[in-house]
């Protein structure tokens, strides 16, 4: 099946694009991301503020194993760990619903070419807070047709990922 192992995985080139998660609640969310960032070899994964932390028996369930072989840190407090990302030249994005966000699947190749990125990804509850989102370079939205306006947060890492991955490969 051509899988990498874990030391391989490490050494390889990786999608220049970063996961934040800022306060998520849910182990499995977290272990699901986890996975998500190994399938399409994401630089890494922050984790912030209540956001558990590897080991734990709950995100290896999801994550199956990837929380090994995915890069992470933590930050207790998510505006220093996009204040961390900026400085590293990343550009962020919070992923929420906002006045002036940009739609997904309206985003240009030429916004992204040649671009490190950071995608925060909020809370179940609250998402993404509002600090963060001023601290942001700007919000990507996900088009919703339904009655719903929100999707979970697991669900929201794999949609965007594979939509971003296509830019930046």
């Amino acid at each position: 099946m051509d899988r990498l192992t874990v030391e391989e995985y490490k050494e390889s080139r990786k999608t220049p694009l970063v996961v934040v998660l800022d306060h998520v609640r849910s182990l499995y969310n977290v272990g699901s991301v986890f996975r998500t960032a190994d399938a399409f070899r994401l630089q890494g994964v922050c984790l912030c503020g209540i956001t558990a932390r590897p080991p734990h028996p709950e995100i290896h369930k999801t994550a199956l194993g990837a929380e090994d072989s995915v890069d992470w840190q933590y930050f207790e407090r998510t505006e220093d760990c996009v204040q961390y990302l900026k400085q590293n030249g990343y550009v962020v994005y919070a992923i929420e619903q906002c006045e002036g966000s940009t739609l997904l699947n309206e985003i240009e190749d030429e916004e992204l070419r040649n671009k490190k990125l950071a995608i925060v990804l909020g809370n179940e509850v609250k998402g993404v807070q509002q600090q963060v989102v001023d601290q942001c370079d700007g919000c990507l939205e996900i088009p919703q047709y339904g009655t719903k306006h929100s999707m979970n947060v697991s669900v929201t890492a794999g949609i965007v990922i594979w939509e971003l991955s296509k830019h930046l490969l």
